[in-house]
């Protein structure tokens, strides 16, 4: 990447933020492809053992990766953000707009409260951080700071359990660790790989990590945004084109 300083062109090394949502949104595609159309595919066209394997590189070789990028990058927005209420506003926004093609997608049907889509876990994640943000700016002993801080991040992965939004409780957990070691990127790095231990391959998730410079990159917040949606019903568009 590149950065103008005066009339002299000073390259950045390493990734830009822009960067980072798009291998995040390859990954989601790849995944999502996988669970709405190949395993429709599967189950109406017959299990193949080529066919399974395709399918599970798809979902936990690539797949696996976009979450915890995402739940990176939503601490680093909320870190760099001017406006925190619109960014929140944004995605409760999003969560709603979404919630008719993730269940079309993932339900076959318009209405469905057992399963949230992922916009929802962001925004408890966001709403959790927020919080405890304020209690750490409070004026408080750094017990009740730790026993506030504490008991906000419990409830949260409750609510993000008994709301079953997409990764639930662990999202939450992910969300947290992530914002708690932010002062520090080795750390925080660490702290993502361990929330994320118990999938295979989504560590790998934060090498890209690793290599973030700092920077937004491009321009493209509300395409990233609209992605979501709009490729998820595409998505179910395509299955039932493809298999009734």
């Amino acid at each position: 990447m590149e950065k103008e300083s005066g009339h002299m062109t000073e390259r950045i090394k390493g990734i830009s933020g822009s960067t980072l949502k798009l291998i995040a949104l390859v990954s989601m595609l790849i995944d999502h492809t996988a669970a709405v159309v190949l395993e429709r595919a599967i189950i109406q066209g017959g299990y193949t053992e080529t066919l399974d394997q395709v399918y599970y590189f798809m979902r936990m070789g690539i797949g696996r990766l976009a979450f915890p990028i995402y739940c990176f990058l939503l601490v680093e927005g909320f870190e760099k953000t001017r406006n925190r209420k619109r960014y929140g506003g944004r995605l409760f926004l999003f969560a709603i707009i979404s919630e008719i093609p993730f269940n079309l997608a993932f339900r076959g049907r318009l209405l469905d409260l057992s399963y949230q889509n992922i916009f929802f876990t962001l925004f408890i994640g966001l709403l959790t951080i927020w919080i405890m943000d304020i209690i750490e700016k409070k004026n408080i002993s750094y017990i009740w700071k730790v026993l506030g801080e504490g008991l906000v991040f419990l409830a949260a992965i409750m609510i993000a359990e008994v709301s079953h939004c997409d990764y639930g409780g662990r999202g939450i957990i992910a969300i947290g660790l992530l914002y708690l070691f932010r002062k520090n990127r080795i750390h925080q790095i660490i702290a993502g790989a361990i929330a994320f231990l118990w999938e295979l391959t989504a560590p790998i998730a934060f090498l890209f990590v690793g290599f973030y410079n700092g920077q937004r990159g491009i321009k493209l917040k509300y395409i990233f945004y609209a992605f979501y949606p709009l490729h998820l019903l595409l998505l179910y568009l395509l299955s039932r084109a493809l298999f009734g």
